[in-house]
């Protein structure tokens, strides 16, 4: 990591560049000048003097690939800046976030839901860059009914269920696309398989599915209105597009009624899934909350 000497004689705005390749390097795999100049708005001069600066700093972090004109991630890299699972994950699932100088303080006094477990940074590196690069991943998995096993996984999008990060991935152990718990993953590390093509995201049928997803005022609220007013509802319905794969997640956060006859109890419960038939062939309806099969 930067200790304050080498930041002295930096400006602010290289800082922020530098840790842009460093964050880009380490969880895209590689960086070249016209990143920077796509990102920041630059000539190709001040890239090149970036890309320069970086290489003093951590020479040990880059090799040239001479085939694609771009710095790769080399077998030794350590970072150097010190990014959070969070920010690292908001930056991947976002876009923006990644750059990241020093400590910063909240401008407004603000709680947030403790979070119980976090993602190691070297297992989301190789994820990401082997997402980005559609690369094939082997990996340690702990799961709770077979245990640790070994499996060859090709990963090709990160999902947020609002509790913990899951990796959606083709499983050559099973021959089917899964979710995988990122924090149950150990030890993973990109190989040279080929990817065929029934197992990329063009294939995954839940992934690809669309359901619509009708959401009203559970029945027995006395006042549905304060509902309504609460969740943004249109003539009293939520009208919500989520991939299938997603689909038994985002019912079972807001513990939404997915019961024909809406016949779930309990305090906490304030919608109800009116289209439950929508449905109908979602792997992970399990998930949803008094669901009942047709």
């Amino acid at each position: 990591m930067f200790t304050p000497s080498q930041l002295l004689g930096l400006s602010q705005a290289q800082q922020v560049r530098l840790s842009h390749i460093d964050f880009r390097v380490n969880y895209l795999g590689s960086v070249g000048r016209l990143d920077l100049i796509k990102r920041f708005g630059i000539k190709e001069a001040a890239a090149t003097r970036d890309l320069t600066e970086y290489k003093n700093l951590a020479p040990q972090n880059l090799t040239f690939d001479g085939q694609s004109k771009k710095y790769v991630r080399a077998d030794t890299f350590e970072s150097l800046f010190n990014f959070s699972s969070s920010q690292v994950l908001t930056a991947l699932s976002q876009g923006l976030g990644e750059d990241f100088i020093g400590n910063h303080k909240p401008y407004l006094y603000c709680e947030t839901p403790a979070q119980l477990n976090s993602p190691s940074l070297a297992v989301l590196s190789v994820l990401s860059r082997a997402i980005y690069q559609k690369m094939v991943v082997e990996i340690g998995y702990r799961s709770l009914t077979s245990g640790t096993t070994s499996r060859d996984i090709i990963p090709f999008a990160l999902a947020d269920n609002g509790l913990r990060w899951h990796v959606r991935a083709f499983d050559r152990r099973r021959a089917r696309f899964s979710d995988f718990v990122v924090t149950r993953i150990s030890d993973p590390v990109i190989t040279q398989s080929e990817v065929l093509e029934h197992e990329t995201r063009d294939q995954d049928i839940q992934w690809n599915r669309i359901v619509e997803l009708e959401i009203v005022p559970h029945p027995k609220i006395e006042y549905s209105e304060t509902i309504e007013y609460d969740y943004g509802m249109i003539d009293g319905v939520l009208k919500v597009n989520v991939r299938a794969a997603l689909a038994g997640y985002v019912l079972r956060k807001w513990n939404v009624d997915c019961s024909t006859n809406h016949t779930l109890e309990g305090d906490e419960v304030h919608l109800w899934l009116r289209n439950s038939p929508a449905l109908y062939g979602v792997q992970n309806i399990l998930l949803a909350p008094g669901y009942e099969h047709p």
